[in-house]
């Protein structure tokens, strides 16, 4: 079984190395390098990093339906494919008799589209997961084939959920690639879903239940990030918590500020402590750290954003 893998960022290097190292891999397709940093340099993608260090031929299309005739002379089975970054034409699906496959970071149909981790957690969702799907000419819309749930923590971020689910995924593809060998396929459809878009960096609004400020702090986080605004300064939030709280203060008031207890801020219902921020021109640090600095003092109140 001849296999190509196309995936871009860090969610799709576990993935790689274990289909890699079970199965072995034809080819990589991966976005081409794109400049990074302060210096703008030229920057390869993880997954372009990790292909090369095992000696896999790359290509890097930047509009693959335009660009499919070294996709077609790797004459491979079949293609698995991980936030690779490109929606697929019914041409280039018709290329691989066994089959295009997904790793898609959620428990379809919920949460079709660009950022369903994310979407996952501003949400409030108790778990999510992975879902392996034989890829059709729609937006994630194909044939459910394994599904494997994880529940979501408390304190989980975009980020660190982003990594639990990478390696469910590298786990659950292998576990598909190896049915699909033996023809042991039972695909199942989709019923209605839910589309997420790409998230943009948001104002804060504590103007909300502490729930939904700290899911949607801990959705952003690490990037495109939440903040929050006094004035002209910022402040970026990278974690959150609901804490406990009765008070009667306005919502977005600074009801703690202090190097033992950190910040915390009320809401429309409860509080939440921002136990991780980074202060404009500043570097990221525990709310601890950042109390003892005294750019906030307990009775300061956040803006509230313009809607």
């Amino acid at each position: 079984m001849k296999i190509v893998f196309a995936g871009t960022p860090d969610f799709a290097v576990p993935a790689f190395e274990s289909i890699a190292e079970n199965f072995g891999v034809a080819a990589v397709l991966t976005q081409p390098d794109k400049p990074q940093g302060r210096k703008r340099i030229l920057t390869p993608s993880p997954v372009k990093q990790a292909a090369l260090a095992r000696g896999i031929p790359v290509l890097q299309p930047i509009k693959l339906r335009e660009e499919l005739a070294p996709l077609k002379e790797v004459g491979a089975d079949l293609m698995v494919t991980c936030a690779y970054g490109q929606i697929l034409s019914q041409e280039t699906l018709d290329l691989f008799p066994l089959g295009v496959w997904n790793v898609h970071a959620s428990l379809l149909p919920k949460y079709r589209g660009a950022a369903p981790i994310a979407a996952a957690i501003a949400a409030g969702e108790k778990e999510t997961g992975v879902t392996i799907m034989k890829t059709d000419a729609g937006l994630d819309t194909g044939d459910m084939f394994l599904r494997a749930a994880l529940p979501i923590a408390e304190d989980d971020t975009c980020g660190s959920l982003t990594q639990k689910l990478s390696h469910v995924g590298a786990e659950l593809v292998c576990s598909a690639l190896a049915r699909i060998e033996r023809g042991d396929i039972v695909l199942e459809k989709q019923g209605e879903g839910t589309v997420c878009r790409k998230m943009s960096r948001t104002m804060v609004d504590f103007d909300r239940p502490a729930g939904e400020v700290s899911a949607l702090i801990r959705s952003l986080s690490p990037a495109p990030l939440a903040y929050c605004a006094k004035g002209e300064w910022m402040l970026n939030c990278y974690r959150a918590q609901v804490v406990p709280f009765d008070g009667a203060q306005k919502a977005g008031t600074v009801v703690v500020c202090s190097p033992k207890h950190g910040l915390i801020v009320a809401c429309k219902e409860g509080a939440v402590r921002l136990s991780e921020v980074q202060p404009a021109g500043g570097k990221r640090m525990a709310d601890t750290a950042f109390a003892s600095g005294g750019k906030l003092q307990e009775g300061d109140c956040f803006d509230q954003p313009i809607l």
